[in-house]
């Protein structure tokens, strides 16, 4: 991934994908305290129709848009006066990130992401990708769109970011793993009885991370780690043997690069998402941040531990939907989300998202992926199973 010039005098214009989630409400608290360096050309959320018009006249941005095609009027009615263009449904989605800003934030979560965050990547725009299902469910699909139309792709997520910044790209060879760091969730040490009855609430308590509610529970499941090997998987020049995943409590170290030489390579910070944000925001420069700074003397011990197979199986799907390749991602990441949301509504218990999963990825023949459409049709047809065997 090439460097591009240091940013100038000119502000950088922004677009940011899924504005009032937390990955976006962050990304216009940098925003915001970096006057004149930034220009915000687009907004885009799904319900929260109240904060993206208050974000959107704060901003005074060009274009404002809902994914729910039901909420139309009352995002106009709420930028009644502003001179802001109110839009809405997936098309308007895609128009917003079709703009010429310089950077897009995608951080619409799950499946709904894809077609906004293809449109940034195909008209070259540095792409902040905070959506793991991009890359999840498109795979080479996505890389083969960034290479040819010259778009720039950096990692979001906390792990893939900081493997990003200690990653030797000129000599991948030299590399003989990465590591995924996991905090182990709010379950970490949870007996499975306990884990059987768990409720929404318990398992979106994340103890060190302020995340929204369905990356919450993929934490607690630890699917959220497989999605993240799938994605490394992608981002990065490896082998799907060259992956590992340990469980770090403490999340400070927020992943490695391990070398040929015996060299690990780590980066560290407080669990913040402003911190890698920053560093995309700002990249190939850095910004301030607001993050809480480091101090290793108080936190005196960092401990890490091999995840427990019996007590997280979504590790173990993933990583067969991974080695499997083909439609398999595909199936283990539209199948999770219906299963998430299933349990986020009470309709099944929390064993039950990987139960959903694994019969899904047992019934679905496995497919060649070779075009976006056989990704819609995949994830449509897990979906569909997902939602019957709940």
């Amino acid at each position: 991934m090439e460097a591009i010039a240091a940013v100038g005098v000119e502000p950088r214009g922004v677009t940011i994908l899924g504005s009032t989630g937390s990955i976006g409400c962050n990304t216009i608290d940098l925003v915001e305290r970096n006057p004149g360096r930034y220009r915000v050309e687009a907004l885009t959320a799904y319900g929260n129709i109240d904060l993206l018009a208050e974000q959107a006249r704060r901003l005074n941005v060009r274009l404002a848009v809902t994914g729910d095609e039901r909420r139309y009027l009352d995002l106009k009615a709420a930028l009644a006066g502003t001179g802001i263009r109110a839009a809405a449904g997936p098309e308007a989605l895609v128009e917003a990130a079709s703009l010429p800003s310089d950077w897009v934030m995608a951080g619409i979560v799950g499946a709904a992401g894809l077609a906004p965050t293809l449109a940034a990547v195909r008209r070259g725009a540095i792409v902040a990708l905070a959506n793991k299902e991009c890359l999840v469910c498109t795979g080479s699909l996505m890389v083969d769109e960034v290479r040819n139309h010259g778009a720039t792709l950096l990692p979001v997520d906390s792990e893939h970011n900081a493997i990003f910044q200690v990653f030797d790209f000129a000599r991948p060879e030299r590399v003989e793993k990465i590591i995924l760091t996991a905090s182990g969730g709010p379950f970490r040490t949870a007996e499975r009885q306990f884990m059987a009855g768990a409720t929404p609430e318990q398992a979106i308590a994340h103890p060190n991370w302020d995340m929204g509610a369905k990356i919450s529970v993929d934490s607690a499941t630890m699917m959220n780690k497989g999605l993240e090997m799938i994605e490394a998987y992608h981002l990065f020049p490896v082998r799907t043997d060259q992956i590992e995943v340990v469980v770090h409590p403490q999340s400070v170290i927020h992943s490695m690069v391990a070398y040929v030489d015996g060299s690990v390579l780590a980066q560290l910070g407080s669990p913040d998402m402003r911190t890698p944000i920053a560093y995309t925001l700002a990249w190939p420069d850095r910004i301030a941040s607001p993050s809480p700074r480091l101090d290793l003397a108080r936190i005196g011990t960092l401990t890490f531990e091999a995840p427990d197979p019996e007590r997280f199986p979504a590790l173990r799907l993933a990583r067969a939907a991974l080695e499997a390749g083909g439609s398999g991602p595909v199936v283990l990441n539209a199948a999770n989300e219906v299963a998430v949301q299933g349990f986020l509504t009470r309709r099944i218990g929390f064993l039950d998202i990987t139960r959903v999963v694994e019969q899904c990825l047992e019934t679905i023949p496995q497919q060649v992926i070779s075009a976006l459409d056989d990704v819609h049709a995949v994830d449509a047809e897990a979906r569909r199973l997902a939602g019957t065997l709940m």
